[in-house]
């Protein structure tokens, strides 16, 4: 297993389509080095080649021109959203045109009375909740980065708040796809439930823009929450704080967020935020509702806590508060990467049923803390998912290999506790034989006949999930 593999001959753009395409799109096309190094590379640790062009998608009718064009030379089209994929979801493995649907940022319809908004795939959660923060509605999905609402969708990302509110696998209701020759198709409705053929959405949604490509997203939105709490606890030991997030789910309490960071990646935390934490194993939770359920929700939390050890528990609950507690999590990989000038991280996620969380954790830790490599640890702990960042110097190979042996050797726990190789980062690049280890071969081969059946030409974000 290596974190760059070995790519396949590249199929690379024609000068007579480098000429369609500049024809086609003007000042919307570009083949800068500077352009294209920028849509050649993720937050990940995989090189590849920078994509041969990149084109500007502004329309429905953008993308499917620059697919028909791309399909007629066999040339592959791979979708870029924001860019922050950490699974070498964006890179041009085999050459190929970058397609940015980063101008494709509108909101198209808000139906508030029936809690649904239909986007561009451009539109970044952020700048979504921004828009319709007027309308007392929000949509909850917070991977953390400020992803693109199309590149969440092709990811299945989740995050922080999944545990109340699910992931994008529950949250989108209906897609409008271009397709492998171009055809732009529609699926699903804003009904909330239909018994209509085969579920196309939820086929595409976590596709990673190999069967299709996102023109439009129907999603969920929820009612702002008339009160938000947070607080944070420290804990004796991660086995502990692990307990406690486990009764919490087994009792029903209904907690928005609760996110486990250990004693290392709290101090990197600080040391990156100007933060003062207790340098211990921590919880970060979060609490909504009406004033009165969230009070109950939090006392209840932490008479649980307390029984497990819990200390210091604190309150953040001005919107300044949380949100400086929040950024201070969402940055913890940047903590990371700061604490060792010039590194790269070799990160990965699993997820395990949450009554096998403490074993695979503590385990994973201590083979981590033996090898020697600096690392951080951060968890969406409430559904049984964390994510290990092993920072290496790119130019040491030693490294990077222990650092891959680490990432397999947690994989391979997790799937043996019932658990899978990643919970929400994907497949990408860099985790296909994880795929095959995980599914079974019966069932990768059941995926693979699908890709070629709705693209036999492979142009449609090539050399991810699995090898053609």
């Amino acid at each position: 297993m290596t974190s760059n593999p070995t790519f396949p001959p590249p199929r690379h753009a024609t000068p007579e389509l480098l000429a369609a395409l500049q024809a086609r799109f003007a000042e919307q096309f570009s083949t800068s080095q500077a352009v294209r190094e920028q849509h050649g590379r993720d937050e990940g640790s995989t090189d590849a080649p920078p994509p041969d062009a990149v084109v500007f998608a502004e329309s429905t009718q953008d993308v499917a021109d620059l697919v028909r064009l791309a399909a007629a030379h066999n040339v592959p089209v791979i979708p870029y959203g924001a860019g922050s994929s950490l699974e070498g979801h964006l890179l041009a493995t085999e050459g190929g045109i970058s397609l940015d649907v980063s101008r494709m940022n509108r909101i198209i319809s808000v139906n508030a009375d029936d809690l649904t908004v239909t986007v561009q795939p451009g539109i970044s959660r952020k700048q979504l909740n921004e828009a319709i923060k007027h309308t007392g509605l929000f949509f909850p999905i917070d991977p953390g980065a400020d992803a693109s609402i199309g590149g969440m969708a092709a990811t299945r990302a989740s995050g922080t708040n999944a545990v109340r509110y699910g992931t994008m696998r529950e949250n989108v209701l209906a897609l409008e796809v271009v397709s492998a020759s171009g055809e732009v198709i529609r699926t699903g409705t804003r009904a909330k439930k239909s018994s209509a053929g085969y579920d196309l959405t939820r086929l595409y949604v976590g596709s990673a823009g190999t069967l299709g490509i996102f023109t439009e997203v129907t999603i969920r939105l929820y009612p702002l929450p008339e009160a938000v709490s947070a607080a944070i606890c420290s804990f004796p030991s991660i086995e502990e704080a692990v307990r406690t997030v486990i009764t919490t789910i087994q009792m029903g309490v209904p907690i928005a967020r609760v996110e486990l960071l250990d004693a290392h990646t709290v101090r990197l935390v600080n040391q990156h935020s100007k933060l003062s934490l207790r340098e211990e194993p921590m919880l970060l939770m979060e609490f909504h509702g009406s004033p009165g359920s969230v009070q109950e929700q939090a006392e209840m939390v932490q008479a649980i806590a307390g029984e497990q050890g819990g200390q210091a528990f604190e309150w953040a609950n001005t919107p300044e508060e949380r949100t400086r507690l929040w950024t201070a999590r969402h940055n913890a990989y940047f903590a990371g990467i700061q604490s060792r000038p010039g590194c790269r991280a070799v990160t990965t996620d699993v997820c395990v049923p949450i009554s096998r969380l403490a074993d695979c954790l503590l385990e994973s830790l201590q083979e981590v803390e033996s090898s020697g490599l600096p690392y951080f640890l951060v968890g969406h702990v409430g559904d049984g998912n964390f994510h290990f960042g092993y920072l290496i110097d790119p130019d040491k190979d030693e490294e990077r290999t222990r650092a891959e042996a680490l990432s397999h050797q947690l994989v391979a726990r997790a799937i043996r506790m019932d658990g899978t190789c990643t919970g929400e980062h994907g497949i990408g690049t860099h985790k296909m034989d994880f795929l095959v280890e995980e599914a079974g071969a019966g069932a990768v081969a059941v995926m693979r006949s699908i890709k070629h059946a709705l693209d036999p030409q492979n142009i449609l974000n090539p050399g991810k999930i699995f090898t053609w």
